[in-house]
């Protein structure tokens, strides 16, 4: 990837069109919530294949995603709490556990911060 200067932070030019980043919220998206909806967004897609594969039918899922920062040590991201709220058919609890499970263990975001940020991950059927 190759990121340009501009007023305000950078961008960068990607095959779905321009990404602009910036530590002000008014010039472009922010690192820590690239860096949330990173795990976030993988997470939940590989749960919705885990499912999938498991013959339960995801009809809609929305990920709720809550950050705990240290302003003490560089306004550092410890904590992220992410919740799935997801709808479908033949989705029984004890099965969307283990595949939650299984889908942390195969997101590569979520794999890339173990260690160094603590991610926890719930879920309700609706």
């Amino acid at each position: 990837m190759k990121f340009n200067m501009k007023d305000g932070g950078f961008y960068t030019e990607l095959p779905y069109g321009r990404l602009d980043i910036s530590g002000n919220e008014e010039n472009g998206f922010r690192p820590f919530q690239l860096l949330v909806t990173s795990v976030a967004v993988c997470s939940g897609g590989v749960l919705r294949k885990v499912l999938e594969k498991q013959r339960m039918e995801v009809e809609d899922m929305t990920i709720t995603a809550d950050v705990k920062r240290n302003e003490e040590a560089a306004n550092r991201i410890e904590k992220i709490t992410i919740h799935f709220k997801i709808k479908g058919k033949k989705l029984e609890e004890k099965k969307v556990a283990k595949a939650l499970e299984l889908a942390q263990k195969n997101c590569s975001m979520f794999q890339s911060v173990i260690g160094a940020i603590d991610v926890t991950e719930t879920f309700e059927l609706v």
